[in-house]
């Protein structure tokens, strides 16, 4: 675990133990399977930007943004996935690139040291998003930005719905809350505004953009990475072992009924939540 302060406690058990594990195991997958978000939040960097990666994973987007900008540090609780990002950054050559491991809620970050903030999926877990965003805030310089995308609700994400429904095995699945720390965490944009309110921001604006997820050439590929998903493992946590077998069948099923000669795609939506520091 990280020296640094936490105070995404669970988080960081889960983002630094198994579920970190399994993204860093899966990398290049995973990072195929998100890119077209990508463009959403490179376009909103300039060639002379310092950029802050919130929750940056593996580092795809940390790097691409190093590519652009004039220098890129991606911040995550997760020592498997900061490992992997250290390694493809050397390997690509990049020298204007770091990688620290660490919560942004609490972290001592220089003041105004940086000119934009972007995450990919990686802003919604925070157990205070208030004091999180108002420490990212202080980080900025005056006029600073941030461009942040969230996963909309349940109902605008297919990918999601589609686990939900092929493994609920005749249960009643709760659906997280819009705002809690999870995946729907920045999926309610009146909250999101008041959240970024809250933290000292202006301008507050949610642009819904919705992307395809791809998860796998084919069926084999797509079943083999969704099977060992955080979100999948949790639903099967409970069930018995012919439950279990029946559940996981009826996700390969369905994933068997979306496979195209291009592979395997699932809708997705989220929101595109931009803010400028005063």
């Amino acid at each position: 675990m990280t020296e640094h302060p936490i105070a995404n406690v669970d988080m960081a058990a889960a983002w630094d133990g198994e579920e970190g594990a399994t993204w860093a195991a899966h990398a290049e997958h995973y990072e195929k399977s998100r890119t077209r978000y990508n463009p959403h939040l490179l376009d909103r960097i300039s060639n002379e930007d310092e950029v802050l990666d919130v929750g940056c994973g593996n580092g795809g987007t940390t790097r691409e943004a190093a590519r652009i900008a004039r220098t890129a540090v991606g911040v995550d609780l997760s020592s498997e996935m900061l490992a992997y990002a250290r390694e493809r950054a050397s390997e690509d050559g990049l020298t204007n690139v770091r990688f620290e491991q660490t919560d942004a809620q609490v972290h001592r970050f220089d003041p105004e040291s940086f000119d934009i903030a972007i995450s990919r999926h990686g802003a919604m877990f925070f157990t205070d998003p208030v004091a999180a965003f108002g420490n990212i805030g202080r980080a900025l310089r005056r006029g600073g930005r941030i461009a942040i995308l969230g996963w909309q609700s349940l109902a605008d994400n297919e990918w999601l719905r589609l686990i939900r429904e092929t493994l609920a095995m005749g249960r009643e699945l709760p659906t997280p809350p819009l705002g809690a720390p999870g995946p729907f965490g920045l999926a309610d944009p009146d909250n999101n505004r008041r959240i970024l309110s809250a933290a000292g921001f202006e301008k507050v604006a949610n642009e819904k953009v919705s992307e395809p997820l791809w998860f796998g050439a084919d069926v084999d590929n797509a079943f083999g990475l969704l099977s060992s998903d955080g979100p999948v493992r949790g639903m099967l946590a409970d069930l018995s072992e012919d439950d279990k077998a029946r559940g996981l069948a009826n996700l390969r099923e369905a994933i068997a009924a979306r496979a195209t000669a291009d592979g395997v795609w699932l809708g997705s939506s989220c929101w595109l939540v931009t803010a400028t520091r005063p």
